[in-house]
């Protein structure tokens, strides 16, 4: 692990997660009753292990839907206490709270097509960060995703896209662009590394991110979603 960005295989294994694990999806945990009680997610570890185990609970049919009740929601209105940020795709498909299986209060969801990082999202991070102490940032991609698709189409025809998707374009066109008639699948190779430069983006342009991460205080892991199948695969 560099002194920077905490990788899939530190975090899953001071986690206490097997070489299956680390190698392959979120998940591990066994299934637990609808009201049991979430562990505290102080660490980047812990917080990392809490959403492995709502994924595994998910693609398996097993999701408990948990912090969605009327007790739980007027406990919240006081006061939130986020455990894991998210910086989504926008895709209707994919919604951290199902994917997760995780309720109201877990998670500062921030999602954009493309999961660009930009300077409205950098703020809406940094708050969650210093406001609420928040231990873990998963920079979330996922398979077939229109915002990539889009981009190489305009790489490869050329033209312009239409009203303010071009400002997508654009913001991507320099990570997918080397890419573009490459061997193998373009889509899913400029996914996974559209993951990774985000990741990187939230390091390079922020010192509240760089600080924290440097002290111990703050993970970042990059993952990408399949659609097909409901696994999420960490990325890095």
């Amino acid at each position: 692990m560099s002194q920077q960005i905490v990788s899939r295989r530190s975090l899953l294994a001071a986690g206490g997660l097997t070489a299956a694990g680390a190698a392959g999806v979120l998940g591990l945990a066994a299934p637990a009753s609808a009201h049991q009680a979430e562990p505290p997610a102080p660490t980047p570890t812990t917080a990392l292990s809490r959403l492995v185990a709502g994924n595994k609970r998910f693609y398996k049919g097993n999701s408990r839907h948990p912090h969605q009740s009327l007790r739980d929601l007027h406990e919240l209105a006081a006061g939130q206490h986020p455990f894991a940020i998210t910086l989504g795709c926008a895709d209707s498909r994919v919604a951290p709270e199902v994917l997760f299986d995780q309720g109201l209060g877990d998670l500062f969801d921030n999602r954009v097509a493309g999961n660009i990082v930009d300077d409205l999202l950098l703020g809406s991070i940094e708050f969650a960060i210093e406001e609420f102490g928040v231990p873990l940032i998963v920079v979330l991609g996922h398979e077939r995703c229109g915002a990539i698709s889009a981009t190489i189409d305009a790489i490869e025809h050329g033209g312009e896209a239409p009203g303010h998707i071009g400002t997508i374009v654009e913001a991507l066109r320099p990570i997918i662009e080397p890419l573009v008639g490459g061997p193998g699948d373009v889509v899913e190779a400029a996914v996974q590394a559209n993951v990774l430069a985000q990741v990187q983006n939230l390091l390079d342009q922020s010192e509240i991110v760089r600080e924290k991460v440097h002290a111990g205080a703050l993970g970042i892991v990059g993952a990408r979603y399949d659609l097909d199948n409901g696994k999420v695969t960490l990325l890095g």
